[in-house]
């Protein structure tokens, strides 16, 4: 089918002013976002014409892909908050470097299906999306690489499918058996005190999909400052410090000014993206960890045995929260190639530092 171009303006116009109230209300259901219409199959954005727009049919869901280049084959899967726009630079340094870069929504992110059953946002339905992704690509075998939750969705599909995902590159969390260690319910483990609460133990109550949907420009812009290597030390990094939360959810802050390496223009493509979608199916991720876990139980202590690297910024939250797993990694992933540890990077690692994460995965993809 050939390609359309639909400004973001065009693409938005069907959802009306559900969509441009969704910005400044309580996250909606994903049922009533749903009412705007369909969407299109394939688009072009002229403001980035280099990349081409996909909605592709996997594991019963639609998947919307951002996708350049031609050669072998790249799946670039994001975090959270984020969607596909967090590899934007890569997206383009990847295809000039002859790789053909994937970038997809996440199943409840951005444009991809939003599943209502919070059930249905388990590690094995992402695995399971990614697996059938390549398929609808028409590849054989891929390299997959992830950022935060996208990098522990990413070690486990490789030490899954290792047949078809050939290599593994990981920014931010570690490999970690079972995805989330072996000591029992990750949850019944996270930190907790009086005043506070560790962050994925938060993002699994309502008040969070409330206060990080109710003023999304500032929840962005909040979120890229505090975790980034640019923001204060960890005692005024907005309640973020070890992790913890506040227990009344007064964690965001609203910065002055952004780090150089995120514009306001950036911004409005995020809250665009999170108008569409809400909170509901990201932070659903965060309600099936006892769940995931629980389901990799026979893969606990399995080694990835494709080749691998890891990248992550010396100020990440994730690093200070993983150091003893980070220094052990290597014995449950023995092809693991030397750390890239990049100074005075914060948790945003591609964004923050874009070349020199994107001359780190090209290096790597070279060696295959």
């Amino acid at each position: 089918m050939p390609d359309a171009t639909f400004s973001r303006r065009d693409i938005l116009w069907a959802a009306g002013a559900l969509s441009v109230s969704a910005a400044f209300a309580e996250p909606l259901a994903a049922a009533q976002l749903a009412v705007a219409g369909p969407e299109p199959t394939s688009w072009v954005d002229p403001t980035m014409p280099e990349i081409t727009h996909r909605m592709i049919e996997t594991n019963g869901i639609r998947l919307h892909v951002a996708e350049q280049g031609e050669g072998p084959l790249i799946i670039l899967c994001h975090g959270f908050p984020e969607c596909w726009y967090s590899w934007r630079h890569q997206l383009g340094a990847l295809a000039k470097a002859g790789f053909r870069a994937v970038a997809p929504d996440l199943r409840g992110y951005g444009r991809s299906d939003r599943p209502e059953d919070v059930e249905k946002y388990t590690i094995l339905h992402n695995i399971g999306d990614l697996v059938g992704l390549v398929d609808a690509l028409d590849a054989r075998q891929a390299v997959i690489a992830g950022h935060d939750i996208g990098a522990a969705i990413a070690w486990q599909t490789a030490l899954l499918r290792p047949d078809r995902f050939r290599a593994v590159v990981a920014l931010s969390p570690p490999f970690r058996s079972r995805a989330f260690g072996d000591s029992g319910p990750p949850t019944t483990l996270m930190p907790r005190t009086k005043d506070a609460v560790f962050y994925q133990l938060y993002f699994q109550t309502p008040e969070a999909e409330a206060a990080l949907g109710g003023d999304l420009r500032r929840t962005f812009r909040s979120m890229f400052y505090s975790l980034s290597g640019d923001s204060p030390p960890p005692a005024g990094a907005g309640g973020f410090a070890a992790g913890m939360v506040p227990r009344n959810g007064d964690f965001l802050t609203n910065p002055v000014s952004l780090p150089s390496w995120v514009s306001e223009a950036d911004i409005d493509i995020y809250v665009e993206e999170f108008t569409r979608s809400g909170f509901r199916g990201p932070l659903n991720w965060w309600r099936n960890i006892d769940h995931s876990w629980e389901l990799m139980a026979a893969f606990s202590q399995a080694v990835v045995t494709v080749p691998a690297l890891y990248i992550a910024g010396e100020h990440d939250m994730i690093v200070e929260l993983f150091q003893p797993i980070i220094a052990k990694q290597s014995a449950m992933v023995p092809k693991l190639r030397p750390a890239v540890m990049l100074p005075g990077c914060g948790h945003w690692t591609q964004q923050e530092r874009a070349p020199q994460v994107s001359t780190a995965m090209i290096d790597f993809l070279r060696t295959l």
